[in-house]
C-alpha cells in the first residue's frame, strides 16, 4: 500500500505498495503547522510523482543551515539561509541485504576488498612519507576498538585500528561476518562503493544540504532532528555511545555498535537514523569553511552543490568528501555530531566500522544494472 503520513500538516510520501491510508502525528511545537505551510510548500495527491520504492518525497523549500548554539563545531558556522527543490531519500541507510543484491548482481570488490595503492595513498601523505610494509598494504580497513581505560581524546589513533581483512562483509575483522546483520546499515564502504551502489540502483547521494534540510524534519532552530533535548523522558531517540568513550559502553540504548534500521524514532518526515547509528556519505567536497563562503556568495545558496574542491587546516594534503549524522561512537563528551548542523571531511577512498549511506533521486529513473566486467 502508498501510505500518506501526515506530519502537522506536511504530507511525506512513502512507498509501501498499492492499497492508501492515513495517519497523523500531533506532537508537534505549536506554530509549526504554519511555519512549514510557509516555507514547504507540498505535492497535493494528483501532483506527486510516482513513488520509488523505500524512499520518502521531500518538498522543496527553505531553511537555516549551520548552527550557532552553544557546543556548535566552527565548521557549522555562521548559519546560511538555503533553498533546495523538492527530492526523493532513501527512509534508511542502504543495509547490508541491499548491499549484497548490487555486489551479487555486479561482482562489485569495495575498496576495503581491493590492494592498497600506495601510488593514490601517497598523494594525501605529507611530502617525504615513507611507503609501509607491504603486509600493511594488503586489503583491509579502519576497525573501531575500544580502549582499556581513559585516553587523550585527541590522540584518535588510540581506538582506530587498520585492519587487514576488515570489509563490508567482515566489519570487525577477517573472523567477522554479517550473521544476523541484515538489517544493519552496510558499514567499510567508502564514497567510491556508495558512489558506485546509487548509479546501480538509479540514484545518486545527496548533498549536504538536501540531507541537512531532511534531518530537521521540518524543525527550525533545533539541536537535534526531534527537539531540544537529548532524550524524550526515558526513551533514547537516537543510538550513541553510553558511557564513558572510548573505553566503556553500557549500551543502555540497546547496542555496542550499529542498530537495526527504523529501530529508533523517525524524524518529521518520517526518516530514519539521521542522527547516529552511522555517518552518511554525502555528494559535496569538505571545506572547513564551506558556510563562510556561502554566506560571502548568496547565489550559492540556491540547490548548493557544494565547493569545487576541498580542504581543512587538519589535513592539508587530504582530499574529503563530506560525512554527515553522526554515529554509534559519537558521546557528548567527545562530539556531538548526532546533531543535523553536524559535519565533517572524511577521505573518499575509506571504509571505517561508523559509515554508511542513503541514496537520494532528483526524479524517478529506471535503474541500470552495472556491467560485471567493469
Amino acid at each position: 500500500m502508498t501510505l500518506i503520513i501526515t506530519f502537522c500538516a506536511v504530507p511525506v510520501w512513502v512507498a509501501r505498495g498499492e492499497e492508501k491510508s492515513e495517519r497523523s502525528c500531533c506532537a508537534a511545537p505549536s506554530g509549526r503547522a504554519a511555519i512549514l505551510a510557509a516555507l514547504h510548500p507540498v505535492a497535493t495527491k494528483a501532483e506527486k510523482p510516482a513513488i520509488p520504492e523505500g524512499m520518502v518525497w521531500i518538498a522543496g523549500g527553505e531553511f537555516s543551515m549551520g548552527c550557532e548554539l552553544p557546543g556548535a563545531k566552527l565548521n557549522e558556522r555562521p548559519i546560511v539561509r538555503v533553498r533546495v527543490d523538492g527530492f526523493w531519500i532513501d527512509e534508511h541507510d542502504v543495509t547490508n541485504a541491499e548491499f549484497r543484491k548490487f555486489t551479487e548482481a555486479t561482482g562489485y570488490k569495495t575498496t576495503a576488498e581491493r590492494p592498497v595503492d600506495w601510488e593514490e595513498i601517497k598523494k594525501q601523505l605529507a611530502p617525504g612519507t615513507p611507503k609501509p610494509p607491504d603486509e600493511f598494504l594488503r586489503p583491509g580497513s579502519m576497525v573501531f576498538k575500544p580502549t582499556a581505560g581513559p585516553v587523550d581524546l585527541k590522540e584518535m589513533a588510540g581506538w582506530w585500528t587498520w585492519t587487514i581483512g576488515a570489509s563490508w562483509q567482515h566489519p570487525t575483522g577477517p573472523h567477522s561476518n554479517l550473521d544476523g546483520l541484515d538489517e544493519h546499515p552496510v558499514v567499510q564502504v567508502s564514497w567510491d562503493d556508495a558512489v558506485a551502489y546509487a548509479k546501480w540502483a538509479g540514484k545518486r547521494l545527496p548533498t549536504e544540504a538536501e540531507w541537512e534540510f531532511a534531518a530537521r524534519g521540518g524543525l527550525e532552530g533545533k539541536r537535534f532532528a526531534w527537539g531540544d533535548e537529548f532524550k524524550s523522558g526515558e526513551k533514547f531517540m537516537v543510538n550513541t555511545w553510553t558511557g564513558d568513550f572510548p573505553y566503556k559502553n553500557t549500551k543502555e540504548d540497546g547496542y555496542e555498535r550499529t542498530s537495526p534500521v527504523k529501530t529508533f524514532p523517525a524524524n518529521g518526515y518520517g526518516l530514519f537514523d539521521m542522527g547516529g547509528n552511522v555517518w552518511n556519505w554525502c555528494s559535496d567536497w569538505y571545506r572547513v569553511d564551506t558556510h563562510a563562503r556561502m554566506k560571502l556568495d548568496p547565489s550559492s545558496c540556491q540547490n548548493p552543490q557544494g565547493p569545487k574542491s576541498s580542504y581543512s587546516p587538519e589535513h592539508p594534503n587530504q582530499t574529503e568528501r563530506v560525512t554527515k549524522g553522526g554515529s554509534f561512537l559519537c558521546h557528548v563528551d567527545y562530539c556531538e555530531s548526532y546533531r543535523p548542523a553536524a559535519r565533517r571531511g572524511t577521505p573518499p577512498d575509506t571504509g571505517m566500522s561508523h559509515i554508511g549511506f542513503r541514496c537520494a533521486l532528483s526524479e524517478v529513473s529506471t535503474p541500470k544494472p552495472m556491467d560485471k566486467n567493469k
